[in-house]
């Protein structure tokens, strides 16, 4: 199955390596890329394994660590995922928008 990434979690990955890099250094950076890695592996074998978003149909939330986490959209026939954001698991789930 193809993963692929919108923008938007494109951005957000993003700006979340680039808090790491500066806050707690390349080691964290590393570590949370390698996680990242296998979560997507294990999505694009089975990407029905996470939950289901209770706010839209096919769309499931990933997580990656306790802080973070990926929502995605599965694609009718589960030929194709796309991740729509990356989330911080602390923050107001109301603000959360994908």
């Amino acid at each position: 199955m193809k993963v692929f990434w919108s923008p938007k979690a494109k951005s957000d990955f993003e700006n979340i390596l680039d808090y790491l890099l500066k806050e707690w250094g390349i080691k964290e950076v590393e570590s949370l890329i390698k996680k990242t890695d296998r979560v997507l592996n294990a999505i694009a074998q089975n990407p029905k394994m996470f939950i289901e978003s209770s706010k839209r149909k096919n769309v499931r939330k990933g997580f990656i660590t306790k802080h973070n986490s990926v929502f995605y959209l599965v694609k009718s026939g589960n030929k194709e995922v796309v991740l729509l954001t990356f989330w911080d698991n602390r923050q107001n789930p109301e603000k959360l928008i994908y």
